[in-house]
């Protein structure tokens, strides 16, 4: 008798993401969650999943990282893999708070329509509002590891996302710059050369507005995944897929972007459930998924 796909979330947040638990039970698995998970713990709640289970299931069970910073995620997910050896491997799927499917849904619907101007990710300047957040910092590493030479934009004074910037550079060996956005003519500043501008801020803020992008002379197109009224970007509806902005402005919506995002989550899930091997999934590996799902339509 075939064993049930089992997915075992570990958070280190108070709560599962209800979204998240959502998505696992329609992709076909059984859930079960851990709360307040701290990275000392995750070895052992790995080895425990690992060694319930014949060689043969293991593929059927799934370690799910959620939580709201993605160093952690990946730092879980790692102490989960480095305890593993055959034949007792099971899969791994680090996606905190969503951060990896959305990141890597908003930078693929955003190579997608710059590909149907004519251009590539590399060598595009690319300019991300909201980096400090969890969304936003990933944005920024997969553009730049798609060849984008990507500026972070922070909305105060604080070093904390120029430390971010550091850790990405240290873990990913990337280059990226960052600037402060927190006046008028900073933010402005950090359009001027843009080709692209991503905007990824807290929902029902406005980061930019007509006058700013109107400041952007060589900008080609802005992308925004807050649904939230207002948008992001002023002007900037949440359905826009590809819809012409002023000024010449491809503009990409919030809605365009989650519907990509779920996507990615739902065929990431299922191929999970249905795999024969164990898998290890985190913002890369989605990152691939969306080019695919772009690429057919």
């Amino acid at each position: 008798m075939e064993k049930p796909s089992i997915l075992h979330f570990l958070t280190p947040q108070q709560h599962l993401s209800p979204f998240d638990v959502n998505m696992a039970f329609d992709a076909g698995f059984m859930v079960a969650g851990y709360t307040k998970i701290e990275l000392g713990e995750v070895a052992a709640l790995t080895q425990d999943a690992m060694f319930s289970r014949a060689p043969q299931d293991a593929p059927r069970t799934v370690l799910f990282i959620g939580g709201r910073d993605a160093m952690i995620a990946l730092d879980m997910a790692k102490a989960a893999r480095d305890v593993m050896f055959p034949p007792f491997q099971i899969s791994i799927f680090a996606d905190p708070s969503g951060a990896f499917t959305t990141a890597a849904a908003m930078v693929a619907a955003v190579e997608k329509h710059l590909a149907r101007l004519g251009g590539t990710l590399a060598g595009a300047k690319l300019a991300v509002y909201g980096a400090k957040g969890i969304v936003g910092g990933i944005v920024g590493v997969i553009a730049a590891q798609a060849g984008a030479e990507v500026t972070l934009v922070g909305h105060d004074r604080t070093t904390a996302l120029a430390e971010k910037a550091q850790e990405f550079e240290r873990r990913f060996g990337l280059r990226l710059r960052v600037v402060d956005g927190s006046t008028d003519e900073g933010r402005r500043a950090a359009l001027a050369d843009a080709d692209i501008v991503l905007t990824a801020a807290k929902a029902g803020v406005q980061v930019l507005s007509r006058a700013d992008l109107a400041a952007a002379k060589h900008l080609k197109i802005a992308a925004d995944i807050n649904a939230v009224p207002p948008a992001g970007i002023e002007g900037l509806d949440v359905k826009a897929d590809g819809t012409p902005l002023e000024n010449g402005v491809i503009g990409i919506g919030a809605l365009a972007i989650g519907n990509l995002k779920f996507r990615v989550q739902h065929r990431l899930l299922q191929r999970l459930h249905d795999a024969k091997n164990a898998e290890y999934i985190d913002f890369r590996e989605a990152f691939e998924v969306a080019r695919e799902i772009t690429a057919s339509t």
